[in-house]
């Protein structure tokens, strides 16, 4: 009995020990376990913390990149190359900001981007005083412009006065050249039947023709030689008196003037006074004269230089 008790003894003994060891074991294991859990949950608060910086780092270069587009849409100049150059480099930062909302999570794509911003924000700065030193050159050339413009428009003004007072001068100088007629007289003629004498008259039924005589006035300024001499003779009753309306007897004078002839005299000119007789014959040898008061205007070098009146009775 008592080497049952004994037994018993060991037995307990060992049961004691196994519970001991069962127990350290499952303390070991709860202290592993718990460093275990310690880690993991401060690898998941770094990783946290890694990704949370990554997403904030995309934050700040996507923002940058919006920011760096508004400034690049700002920049304006004139110049097709330089104009080029900005519309690429919009569209680069166009597909950067997409990278940046693909890959909002890789760390390394985002350094990247964050690189590329900078590089991109650097290239601006050249690109802004570029544009500041074309725009200065601009309006420097279109200030030096307007000045040529301003000078040239004077210039022309000048010329244009000068123009239009040459063109004065010379309309004097070709008015002061003009023949001057002097003692303009006319009557009516009658020819004896011979044609041998011709008397005076006033009478319509006796006039056969009319003479015109007129001195013209020495002149430096009129250029010597020949010159034609006009007689238009306005009847009574208002029309021309020629021996044809055709383009034989019509001539022009002061421009837009133009008529039919009564009679025409070449004269040589020199400077010099000289007297001047003309005829005006009937145009048609059976019809007498009108009655009435006839006007005559001495024609030479496109302009009147004469006139007077007569009355037939």
């Amino acid at each position: 009995m008592d080497e049952q008790k004994n037994n018993d003894k060991k037995d307990n003994r060992k049961l004691h020990f196994i519970y001991l060891f069962i127990i350290f074991l499952m303390g070991g294991l709860c202290i592993y376990l718990v460093t275990e859990v310690k880690g993991l949950k401060a690898q998941v608060v770094e990783t946290t913390t890694s990704i949370t910086q990554v997403i904030q780092e995309r934050d700040d270069v996507k923002s940058d990149l919006e920011s760096l587009k508004l400034q690049y849409d700002a920049l304006e100049t004139t110049d097709a190359g330089l104009n080029a150059e900005l519309t690429a480099k919009r569209a680069y930062i166009d597909s950067l900001l997409v990278e940046a909302d693909k890959h909002k999570g890789d760390a390394a794509i985002i350094a990247k981007l964050k690189k590329e911003t900078a590089t991109l924000r650097r290239i601006m700065q050249g690109y802004i005083v570029t544009i500041d030193s074309l725009n200065t050159l601009n309006n420097t050339l279109r200030e030096e412009k307007q000045t040529v413009l301003n000078e040239l428009g004077n210039e022309k003004e000048k010329s244009a006065n000068i123009t239009k007072e040459k063109e004065g001068l010379q309309g004097r100088i070709d008015k002061a050249a003009l023949l001057t007629t002097l003692n303009v007289h006319a009557t009516g003629v009658n020819v004896s039947r011979n044609g041998k004498k011709e008397s005076e008259t006033n009478k319509a039924s006796k006039a056969d023709k009319f003479k015109i005589s007129f001195d013209i006035a020495d002149n430096d300024l009129t250029k010597t030689g020949a010159h034609t001499v006009y007689i238009r003779c306005m009847t009574p009753d208002g029309r021309e008196l020629t021996k044809a309306e055709d383009p034989d007897h019509q001539f022009s004078w002061g421009g837009n003037n133009t008529g039919f002839f009564a009679a025409k005299k070449a004269i040589d000119y020199q400077n010099q006074a000289m007297s001047v007789l003309m005829y005006v014959d009937r145009p048609n040898p059976d019809n007498e004269f009108l009655p009435g008061t006839y006007r005559f205007e001495i024609v030479c070098d496109n302009a009147i230089i004469g006139e007077t009146t007569m009355t037939l009775q």
